[in-house]
């Protein structure tokens, strides 16, 4: 092999303004380049825009407001499969019922509930967030860079949440509040460093 083709120790691989090898200089630059991408929780931009959805009847009136703010019940510990796959989830009927054995037992809701339950069937709840088949969206990859990576408190995660679904912690059923379209999508990864390769949503 020439010494030309020597990558590393060759002269001409070594930058001509202080001897640091090219190498050394193209691994800088790429974190130069990275640097703004790299933003703390406190720092991260919620994207602007507001939908006024339409209520979507569900078969039981599930209260978010009680669970999630007057119970400080944490997003994810009914949306269990938002921290490490590509959907939030909805959670088993048996989650429900391992509190509602015993918590407001005589509650119509509660009753509705367990009559499910005893069928041994879900309740056939309906979308309310929802994005086109050709949009690729994970909720992994979103908590890692605003919650884990980012090390913001996992009880502070329904702040993170809010970016696309709003203030669920005062609604009752959910309600559709965030326009969840291409633009929505593209501000806030403007905002917050986030790739604006079309192959990384578009599939």
């Amino acid at each position: 092999m020439s010494e030309s083709r020597i990558f590393l120790s060759s002269e001409a691989n070594t930058h001509r303004s202080g001897g640091l090898p090219r190498v050394m200089w193209m691994i800088l630059l790429a974190f130069a380049v990275m640097l703004p991408m790299v933003v703390n929780a406190a720092d991260a931009i919620p994207p602007k825009g507001t939908y006024d959805g339409k209520d979507v009847l569900q078969p039981i009136e599930f209260p978010h407001d009680t669970h999630a703010k007057v119970n400080q019940i944490n997003c994810m510990y009914c949306h269990t499969y938002a921290r490490r796959s590509k959907v939030a989830g909805i959670p088993p009927t048996s989650k429900c019922m391992g509190c509602h054995t015993v918590i407001a037992t005589d509650k119509p809701r509660i009753k509705k509930l367990t009559e499910y339950w005893e069928k041994g069937e879900p309740p056939k709840w309906k979308k309310v967030h929802d994005v086109p088949d050709f949009v690729h969206f994970t909720h992994e990859k979103h908590l890692r860079r605003f919650v884990f990576n980012a090390d913001l408190p996992v009880e502070n995660v329904s702040e993170v949440c809010g970016f696309c679904h709003g203030d669920v912690k005062n609604m009752t059923v959910a309600n559709k509040r965030k326009p969840l379209n291409m633009g929505f999508c593209v501000r806030c990864h403007e905002a917050n460093g986030g790739p604006s390769d079309c192959w990384k949503c578009h599939k």
